[in-house]
């Protein structure tokens, strides 16, 4: 499955190669400046990147498109990559390129910091901020006792047209990605194909999900925590009908997948891209995560009176390794069978 990613990545990396210079806004390599390939956007983490060039006196060039060209440009670049730093939006890709062997063990001390599903087993990677996958619901026609606190329970007959979802984001990719880890590809496929047998709506993305359950289009629907958190922050969770649900501990729709970091085994700046890592999980730089874009932190202790969020141990989804997340072409093709995108 590795294997075969990373051969449609490097296949498309010839097409992205520029991409990623483009958006990085520079001419070129910065003499002395440490290369970050990010696929996390640049309106989120730029500012966080920036006070850690501040705070540790590292230069940072960073180089922004979306986390599948930054992994495919890695994986064409291969020992020759500039890169000193893989700054991802999904475990899946650090865990594509950890099995090619194109990242290098983290320091123990620093992995040691994140808990254990969180992180690579080989400590090639850790995890920099967390996102659970949930439940929203229109509270004007449900009580949260009411809503259901498994996958398998939206296909029963009560559910049928009032749960929405967005199949081609890439949140339910990954829960799809997810699902098959756990479960193999036969039975995933037939959760998908009862799922879609209850009449689901499908929504282009996640915002638009979440204004279909706030405005009572749906009664549940299956998206990220954060897009939740993000607009009770800003209207006012009062000024809500939606209202966020957590499923079942151990339930694929429980999934919490992560963004995380790993360093190019090809960087000759080991030691000061290993001090890049430490900053991203720096207090400043979990509360950063925390209160910009209501993440879960990937440190228990962080806590913020600003976000309110559920305790890290309370969280988790099926006991799978989120490295092994990396088959989205056969989650894609999966979902075009089924008829979902």
């Amino acid at each position: 499955m590795t294997g075969r990613r990373l051969a449609a990545l490097a296949a498309a990396a010839s097409l992205v190669v520029g991409l990623a210079a483009c958006a990085s806004g520079g001419s070129g390599d910065e003499p002395g400046a440490l290369v970050v390939y990010s696929g996390r956007s640049e309106s989120l983490v730029g500012p966080l990147l920036a006070q850690i060039e501040d705070s540790t006196g590292i230069d940072l060039e960073v180089r922004y498109a979306s986390t599948p060209e930054m992994a495919a440009q890695i994986a064409e670049e291969g020992q020759a990559s500039p890169a000193d730093i893989f700054f991802s939006q999904d475990a899946g890709a650090l865990g594509a390129l950890s099995k090619a062997g194109l990242l290098a063990p983290l320091d123990p001390t620093v992995v040691a910091a994140v808990p254990a599903g969180y992180r690579a087993p080989d400590d090639t990677w850790v995890a920099t901020s967390l996102r659970s996958r949930v439940l929203v619901y229109d509270s004007e026609v449900l009580e949260e006792s009411e809503v259901p606190d498994t996958i398998d329970a939206l296909t029963a007959p009560e559910w049928k047209g009032k749960v929405g979802y967005a199949p081609t984001n890439a949140s339910f990719q990954s829960f799809v990605t997810a699902l098959r880890v756990d479960r193999g590809d036969e039975a995933a496929e037939q959760w998908l194909r009862d799922f879609l047998a209850n009449d689901p709506k499908s929504y282009d993305n996640n915002v638009a999900l979440l204004e279909a359950t706030d405005t009572g289009a749906v009664e549940l629907g299956l998206t990220n925590h954060y897009y939740w958190y993000n607009a009770a922050a800003e209207k006012g969770p009062e000024n809500m009908r939606a209202r966020v649900h957590y499923l079942a501990k151990g339930d694929p729709g429980a999934l919490v997948n992560v963004a995380g970091v790993g360093i190019l085994a090809s960087s000759d700046r080991p030691d000061d891209a290993a001090r890049v890592v430490e900053a991203l999980l720096s207090e400043q730089s979990q509360l950063y995560f925390l209160e910009e874009a209501s993440e879960d932190p990937v440190l228990p202790r962080i806590t913020s009176d600003a976000v309110d969020l559920p305790p890290l141990e309370s969280l988790g989804g099926p006991d799978i390794e989120l490295g092994d997340l990396d088959g989205l072409e056969q989650t894609q093709q999966m979902l075009t069978r089924v008829g979902m995108i």
